[in-house]
């Protein structure tokens, strides 16, 4: 299938899970909490999705909906806050919101090949498990996510709901720790595009952003999520204790997970990249060492 017709399909996967959330949350019962309305919503949608990728029998359908999602639900939560929310800061979480949003999409559609293509992680958690395979593939590859993003994105719902106080200096460093992860993830995953294209059979990379940490792209990632921890301490300081459980639930779900999954995959397919592990920080960046 043509990259341009896969693209479509999942187009038209999206379209289809939006409509079915935004059903929920017009038409269906109000639960009385708005968080829970966007949560509802929220999982609702990611069936439709798991939906399209069983019947593609390709959870890649999925890839996407991590970005897609975040600043449609963030509108929803402003649009529906009460008026005296401090307007600026929210103009402040969305900008940031949508600039990570189109930055990580729009990756994800320059580096889709089309279908059948999947995400190589997901045959790995879905092989050898039998009849229990669809659990697997609707848990750990759909709602796990979902429910993880969701998780980060729980400041954010603070900093558009609730009345809090005046735009400080915290928003500012919000908005530059935001803004900052997504040009460092940018510019990762442009050196290695570059790299890619002209390596050697079995090199490794090592360079410009590489070669201060292995994994410059996940550690942008996680900036942004702790952008929108800041915000909601900037809205609401004595909620200071549980705001950054979602920032860090993303650092675990990295470091526990799709790092040691990625090295797992480059020491099989590169043996000299163990001289880079034994070089380079794994995510916190240190000058670069040479061989």
């Amino acid at each position: 299938m043509s990259k341009a017709a896969s693209l479509t399909r999942v187009l038209l996967a999206y379209v289809v899970a939006v409509a079915v959330g935004a059903a929920w949350l017009y038409l269906g019962p109000d639960t009385g909490h708005l968080w829970l309305d966007g949560l509802v919503a929220d999982v609702l949608a990611t069936l439709v999705i798991f939906g399209f990728s069983r019947a593609h029998h390709n959870s890649s359908f999925y890839d996407a909906w991590w970005s897609v999602l975040p600043p449609l639900l963030a509108v929803y939560w402003w649009s529906e806050s009460t008026p005296d929310v401090n307007d600026v800061r929210s103009w402040l979480v969305i900008g940031v919101i949508v600039v990570w949003a189109v930055r990580l999409t729009g990756n994800w559609i320059y580096a889709f090949p089309g279908f059948p293509h999947e995400d190589w992680r997901y045959p790995m958690l879905k092989e050898g498990k039998g009849g229990m395979e669809p659990v697997v593939d609707l848990f750990a590859i759909h709602l796990i996510p979902t429910l993880q993003v969701f998780l980060g994105m729980v400041p954010a719902y603070v900093a558009l709901t609730r009345t809090g106080r005046d735009v400080d200096w915290l928003d500012v460093v919000a908005v530059v720790v935001g803004l900052g992860a997504v040009l460092l993830s940018f510019t990762a995953d442009l050196q290695m595009y570059r790299f890619a294209r002209t390596k050697q059979p079995g090199q490794v990379m090592d360079q410009g952003l590489w070669a201060w940490s292995r994994h410059p792209n996940y550690l942008g990632e996680i900036g942004f999520w702790f952008s929108l921890a800041l915000f909601g301490l900037a809205t609401s300081p004595s909620d200071w204790w549980w705001l950054f459980i979602g920032a860090i639930a993303m650092v675990a779900l990295f470091l526990g997970a799709s790092i040691p999954m990625m090295e797992q995959r480059s020491l099989e397919r590169r043996p000299t990249y163990q001289d880079v592990i034994d070089r380079v920080p794994k995510l916190l960046p240190r000058p670069p060492r040479h061989a």
